[in-house]
This record gives C-alpha cells, structure tokens and sequence, in this order.
C-alpha cells in the first residue's frame, strides 16, 4: 500500500513515457523458475524496483493517450481490499457481498446514464467485453423473433442476420461480431457526416433497400477520433421501424449523459435495446471494469447464463446473480471499485469531471489551433482533439517527439486519410496547469522538427 502511495504521489512529476531497455528489464524479471520459493516482502522489492521504471504515466495528469482516465484514490483502493478481499463475484452464495455491490452500482449508473430502469446489466471487463455481451444479446432476440434458438442450435442453418453499423464504427464492433460467429464482413456500413456521426436518413435507407430479416442497427456514442455521437433519438426510430435491435456502443461518450451541459448530444438513448460503456475511461476507475446494459431481460441472460449439476441447491432466492449476465463465472468483484468511484465523485461530481475534460479539450484545440501551419481536424464536441502539424509526415514526427520528450503523450490516429496527434482528456486529476505545460512542450516540439 505504501508503494502504491508514493508512487500515486510522484505520478505527475514523472515523465511520462518512460525510456525502456526491455532486455535489461527481462533481465531483472526473468531467467528459469527458482525451485525455492521467495518471501513475499523480497519478492515485492525486486518487482517493484524492476518495473517502476518502466511505467508509463497512465495514472496522471498529462497521458493524453487511449481516452483513458487515471483511478480515482477511492477506488484505487477500494481495488486494492478488493484483491485482499478475493471474492468470486459468481453468485450470491458465492459472495453476497459482491452480488449486492454490483445491484447497488447498477441501478446508481442505469440513474445517471438515463436508461429504463427495468434495464439488465452485467460488469464486465471494458467496452470489448460489454460490446459482445449485448451483441450476443441482440443475436439472440432477432433470431428469437424469427423462430430460431441459437443458444441450442448454433447458427449452421439459422435465418441469416443483417448488422448495419455507421461506417466510423469502432473496431470492437467488429471484433465482437468475429467472436459471436457472425463476422465482420456482414457489416452493412452507413456513412456518416464530417465529423463521424451516423447519417440517420441514410440509415433508414438502408433498411429499407435491404431484405426483410433479423437485424441488429449498432450505434455509436463518442466516436474514438472526434467525440461525435450519432443522432440516437431519430436513428433508434428509423431503426424501431423495421423491428430492429439497436445497441449503442458508448465506450466513452455514453458518460455525456451525465452533464446537463451535454446530455443532448445522447438525447433519445433511452430509446436503444442496448448499451456498452467503459469504466476505466471517464468515470475513473481501475482496468478490468466496463458495464453492458440490456433493455430485454430475458434476451440478455439467454444469451449468457447457463447451469451445471455441482449449482444445484446453491439457489439464492430472489437475489440476482451477476454470472448470468457475463460470460466469466470466476470473476472478481469489480462493483466494489466502481461503487467506491460513484461515491466519491457524487452525481454532481461525475458530471462536473465531464465537463472539465470538455473544457481542457477545447482549450487544447484554441491554443493550439493558434498556432501559425497547426490545424484542429475536429469539431470538439466532447474531450477528442485532433491535431494537424502540416504534412503526414510532419505530424507523425511531432507525435514521436512530443512522446519521446516525456512532457504528456499523445497517440497518432489517421483520420478522412490525415495523420493527426490524438489528444483525449478523460483523467480527473488534470488542471489547466496541465494543458498550458502540454501546450508548451507541443509547441517548444514543434518549433525543433523539421
């Protein structure tokens, strides 16, 4: 815990990419198993002297990288006494306390995000994990409603499903229709407008040229490069028009819902069949934490709960069991971090930490966009920033400089075929004082790349 401590304290002091020689740490780490075992403290000094040097900054105030946020101190130890703790987050008889939590963060977040309060969820490791659950969810109403069982007879022989996605979908869509044995070329694309958003009329166009079958319309809240969100409310009718399942994929961006100041750019998300959202981006809190959300209870633990004679007489009553709505049954108890995150920031607070990231992302695009052959590639609608320094080429060397000076760290990305620098701010530990650095470091960068 002290380790952890000081090393939270430094965090934004650090560079923040760190200079690895991966040999010589493999070196520290490695070589064949000792048959004897090693006393825990020794064990913990070598792993941490060895790695600390290799940790990228993810944790603070300038990793600009991923839109990804850094663990809030209530949840980062609310992980902490949950690793101590080690519960199996199966069922309640498993860990009533772990069933109870994940009821609890449930309803506060289906409270926040604005969905139906009827709505199914389940807690599962990120936005890829959450994107399958639902799709699998999805697979299973659509082929439901056309009379097939896929859950006992596969998909050799079912009714053949259309996905219609926006064309600036992000690759996990994707990924989970490959793991749900649809596969990524049954996408049938939308096109979106400048800034990444799904063409609503296009969309009912679509559905209305195509064949009559089992489809499932996936929309999107946050795109990963411009923080657009589709127009959920007219895209979720054009959709509802043709019995269709529509999931949104709101990794980041479902987290709009929680701001007065930008719920309406997810107005009408009530609207969908599912949702998906990361926890470890803006609500802050460890990896290894995401949450799906279903409107179709029944859909939804079809498509993931299941039986075995050893659970026979460990009923639980009424209380619900997290393992049938994931695919994991020894899961960790993630609901304790997350209850821990909402707590100390309040609805108020998730809402303000929102809205400050929107406002450093803006400030980022002013300054910079200030500068004399520097171009904002964005409308910023949310906490994306994309950043142009002339050529291709040019941008990609200001990227690699910028990352190498250690200053903040910021991806490259290619957009509408431009390479930008990729600034997302979802870290609730950043300050203007922040931005103005980074800002610095950017431009003294700059100024040295030719």
């Amino acid at each position: 815990m002290e380790q952890v401590a000081a090393y939270r304290e430094g965090v934004g002091d650090r560079p923040v990419a760190p200079s690895v020689d991966a040999a010589r740490l493999r070196s520290l780490l490695g070589g064949p198993l000792a048959a004897d075992g090693t006393n825990p403290h020794a064990l913990l000094e070598q792993l941490a002297g060895a790695v600390d040097p290799a940790l990228v900054a993810t944790a603070g105030p300038r990793f600009f990288g991923f839109v990804v946020g850094g663990a809030l101190d209530g949840a980062t130890c609310a992980d902490i006494l949950t690793a101590g703790w080690d519960q199996v987050a199966f069922n309640f008889t498993t860990s009533p306390a772990g069933a109870v939590v994940e009821d609890v963060v449930g309803d506060w977040l289906k409270e926040a995000f604005g969905l139906p309060a009827h709505a199914s969820f389940g807690l599962v490791t990120g936005g890829q994990g959450a994107n399958t659950v639902a799709l699998a969810a999805a697979r299973h109403q659509v082929l439901a409603q056309a009379g097939w069982d896929v859950e006992e007879r596969g998909l050799m022989g079912a009714p053949k499903i259309r996905v219609v996605a926006g064309e600036e979908r992000h690759g996990t869509i994707d990924r989970s229709l490959r793991l749900l044995g649809l596969g990524a070329g049954i996408v049938e694309p939308v096109a979106a407008d400048a800034n990444g958003a799904i063409d609503p009329e296009a969309l009912a166009r679509l559905l209305e040229a195509g064949p009559e079958a089992p489809t499932i319309v996936c929309l999107q809240a946050g795109n990963v490069n411009t923080g657009a969100c589709d127009d959920l409310a007219a895209a979720c009718d054009a959709a509802h028009r043709y019995r269709s399942w529509v999931h949104v994929d709101g990794a980041f961006g479902l987290w709009a819902a929680v701001s007065p100041s930008t719920r309406h750019l997810v107005n009408g998300i009530e609207r969908a069949d599912s949702w998906a959202v990361d926890g470890h981006k803006w609500l802050n809190v460890p990896y290894d934490s995401g949450y799906v959300f279903c409107a179709d209870t029944q859909a939804h633990t079809a498509s993931m709960s299941y039986t075995a004679a050893y659970l026979v007489g460990h009923g639980q009553g009424s209380q619900r069991a997290p393992s049938d709505y994931v695919p994991e049954s020894s899961r960790r108890a993630r609901g304790f971090a997350t209850w821990a995150a909402l707590r100390e920031l309040g609805r108020d607070g998730l809402g303000e930490l929102v809205d400050r990231c929107c406002a450093y992302a803006r400030s980022f695009g002013d300054r910079l966009g200030a500068i004399e052959g520097v171009e904002i590639g964005n409308e910023i609608v949310l906490n994306q920033v994309l950043v142009s320094f002339g050529s291709n080429e040019r941008t990609d060397r200001v990227i690699a400089n910028v990352q190498r000076d250690g200053t903040c760290w910021a991806g490259g990305t290619t957009w509408r075929g431009r390479r930008y620098m990729r600034i997302s701010v979802s870290n609730w530990s950043t300050a203007e004082a922040d931005v103005e650095r980074s800002v610095a470091a950017i431009r003294r960068v700059l100024a040295e790349t030719l």
